[in-house]
């Protein structure tokens, strides 16, 4: 079993329409879009996240539900308002700008959630957004300790979003203890970089000093990479799916695969780049329409 914890948030694409500019709003979230490809690619998947008591709020939650997770705690903040991105697209690709002063995102109540209570869970999901106020800091601190009881893996999906934090130096300070934690790692080949200050990928994944760790890099059209254990190699990419329409929640949709074809197995070589061509494929056939995820 895999449970991901983090944001669930909705994506607001805008376009002109006469003098006004309209939104439309996509259920959207790394961990929960993670969770979604997860699922849909076979794995029993649980998902924790939380939202405001409003109208995107509600419908975030009877979005989720038709996902038929195996387990499913989307928590309602009666004071914050739910977390909003801002996604703007040209040629396909796409840029982020979050509404999120104290919104419900980061403040996750793990109270009543047991990780003891599910004896197959193997994989523990942590969202990155929540590390950029001291409160989802110390939840993403709660969810390592509580992994690390039960045994499991810990998965973390960088997703390095700087430009939410004060400066350079804060968010590195902030990404580093997880990135240090996790036994599951994943970098698109442009976050290793600006992470590490090392353009060259072999040197850049050596300076993580995580060996025992299964470190993935994303490479967008060329595939992507792994290293584990000292076996590393290149996995080619996908054939394409269809028109390149929206790159939102294709790395999610790459991740999410992967967990589900390595979830319970052990990580050989074979399994590994099995995984790793699923995932590569399930990336591919995101892009090819508008939103990150599809129920």
């Amino acid at each position: 079993m895999i449970l991901s914890i983090g944001e669930i948030l909705a994506d607001m694409t805008g376009s002109a329409e006469g003098d006004g500019l309209a939104l439309h709003a996509h259920c959207g979230g790394a961990p929960f879009n993670c969770a979604v490809n997860a699922k849909q690619a076979g794995a029993k998947v649980g998902f924790v996240g939380r939202v405001g008591c409003d109208p995107v709020g509600k419908f975030l939650q009877s979005y989720a539900r038709r996902a038929q997770f195996d387990f499913l705690d989307i928590q309602t903040d009666k004071v914050r308002g739910t977390t909003l991105a801002f996604v703007t697209l040209t040629d396909g690709e796409r840029d982020f700008s979050f509404f999120r002063h104290d919104t419900a995102d980061y403040h996750i109540d793990l109270k009543h959630v047991d990780f003891s209570a599910f004896p197959d869970l193997h994989i523990v999901h942590l969202g990155s957004l929540m590390l950029s106020e001291e409160e989802g800091r110390a939840l993403a601190q709660e969810v390592v300790q509580r992994t690390r009881k039960i045994g499991a893996k810990l998965s973390f999906d960088v997703n390095f979003r700087k430009d939410i934090y004060a400066d350079f130096e804060d968010a590195l300070k902030a990404y580093r203890p997880f990135v240090a934690e996790a036994d599951i790692l994943k970098f698109s080949e442009d976050e290793l970089a600006e992470f590490t200050g090392i353009a060259e990928m072999d040197e850049a994944v050596a300076t993580l000093n995580k060996p025992e760790s299964l470190v993935v890099v994303t490479l967008g059209k060329r595939g992507c990479a792994y290293y584990y254990k000292g076996m590393h190699a290149a996995m080619p990419p996908a054939p394409d799916a269809g028109e390149r329409v929206d790159t939102t929640g294709a790395g999610d949709a790459f991740f999410g695969s992967l967990l589900a074809h390595i979830d319970g197995k052990d990580l050989t070589r074979e399994n590994i780049e099995y995984a790793l061509m699923r995932a590569n494929e399930a990336g591919a056939r995101t892009v090819c329409f508008r939103g990150a995820v599809r129920l």
